[in-house]
């Protein structure tokens, strides 16, 4: 029986040529229950990994443009007086939405930054005292520019926190390059795409993925991954209780997706760069640099 996810990544990787490993991982996040953060240069294709994500699940999408004027009030929504009824009544901003893309997230302020704090913990806004649920499923997609580039504020280790993953795309080889130049625009690739994953049907599989098999043996090896870097002189915080809980979840759902009903060592292992890497904030900047030592150093029991 054919793997449900399959079909969304085989078109997905007809849109993002040459990345089939970050988009896997970006798949995988969502599965996960997850949000992601992209980071890199302008141009490589993140706001377009974004919306064929939402295309291909169907998800109600809505891009918001962070720049360093922009408000809390502008992501979240706000109460405006209506004089007919001699009332304030709120009016939902745009995160309202099932797949929020906060394009370049670090040229806004840390006062806009956090207005996004509460919707990805717990799936709600709090605005005047009043709370308000946000759609199901959820996702917001974070893209963020190199912090050398002029006009970025860095991200607080509190929302970093709350990006279970994050990814670089890089430069396309120079076939996908090539394919890239020579084709179709990927703007009306992406307009013609067909709905993959249904919201429901997407609900329905993150619960599967829920009852993925995780063995006792296989705990302890994440708790000695967990205990290492906490005690590791190198990383300058260790990874949080959240953390391991987004490790578990990501490897529950790398394993959903190569078929299988338990979770294998080489699940941790692929997935950890990207979700430990921005957690641990060594000098490196690239992931699979950040966690070397961990893969070097704590032994598969």
């Amino acid at each position: 029986m054919q793997n449900p996810i399959t079909p969304l990544l085989d078109s997905a990787n007809r849109i993002i040529l040459g990345k089939q490993h970050q988009i896997r991982l970006a798949l995988c996040c969502v599965l996960a229950r997850g949000h992601l953060l992209i980071e890199d240069i302008p141009g490589v294709g993140k706001t377009t990994l974004a919306h064929t994500l939402a295309k291909l699940l169907g998800l109600n999408y809505q891009r918001i443009q962070f720049t360093s004027d922009i408000l809390p009030a502008d992501i979240i929504g706000a109460s405006i007086f209506d004089p007919e009824d001699r009332s304030f009544k709120f009016h939902p901003g745009p995160i309202f939405n099932q797949m929020i893309l906060a394009d370049e997230i670090n040229r806004s302020t840390p006062k806009a930054q956090s207005a996004l704090l509460e919707a990805m913990e717990e799936q709600q806004v709090t605005v005047e005292g009043k709370t308000y649920r946000l759609p199901s499923p959820f996702f917001v997609i974070a893209t963020q520019n190199p912090a050398h580039q002029i006009g970025t504020f860095p991200l607080p280790e509190s929302q970093l926190d709350r990006f279970l993953m994050r990814i670089e795309l890089g430069y396309p080889d120079r076939n996908a390059e090539r394919e890239l130049l020579s084709g179709q625009s990927r703007f009306h690739l992406i307009e013609n795409l067909q709905t993959e994953l249904p919201p429901e049907q997407l609900k329905n599989i993150q619960k599967l993925v829920n009852t993925v098999h995780v063995s006792s043996a296989l705990l302890d090896y994440m708790q000695n991954i967990i205990t290492f870097t906490r005690e590791f002189p190198d990383y300058p915080c260790g990874l949080s209780p959240r953390a391991g809980l987004s490790l578990l979840n990501a490897a529950k759902a790398w394993a959903f997706m190569d078929s299988r009903d338990a979770v294998l060592p080489e699940d941790v292992q692929a997935v950890l760069p990207a979700v430990a890497g921005h957690r641990l904030r060594s000098a490196s900047q690239d992931s699979g640099a950040v966690v070397a030592p961990i893969l070097e150093r704590v032994n598969v029991l």
